[in-house]
């Protein structure tokens, strides 16, 4: 997983903002605020969590967790060779099918 120095770090390196990194991962300002508040690991829901790994990966970024292979050890964060960047799109929601009833 991502700690929320790892995630203010990753953002770092790619010189955007909290609203970039949401536009980017498809998930709202706030999901991102409250990620990188978390005092260590970062919590939140299990889709929007793979949605940010996705769009850090994609832009270019490697997570490097506790005990990866490393000089040093330790958890961080480095670019990799350059990669597009561009918003990864929500996926639509489904309406229910037709004839079938829905509690209110």
């Amino acid at each position: 997983m991502i700690t929320a120095a790892q995630l203010r770090a990753a953002r770092a390196l790619l010189g955007i903002d909290q609203r970039q990194l949401a536009e980017l991962a498809g998930i709202s300002v706030p999901t991102v605020q409250r990620m990188e508040a978390s005092s260590q690991v970062v919590r939140g829901n299990v889709d929007s969590l793979m949605r940010l790994l996705a769009a850090l990966d994609t832009a270019g970024i490697e997570v490097i967790n506790e005990g990866a292979v490393s000089k040093d050890g330790g958890r961080g964060v480095r670019l990799k060779v350059a990669a597009s960047v561009e918003p990864l799109r929500r996926k639509p929601k489904l309406a229910p099918a037709r004839g079938t009833r829905t509690r209110p």
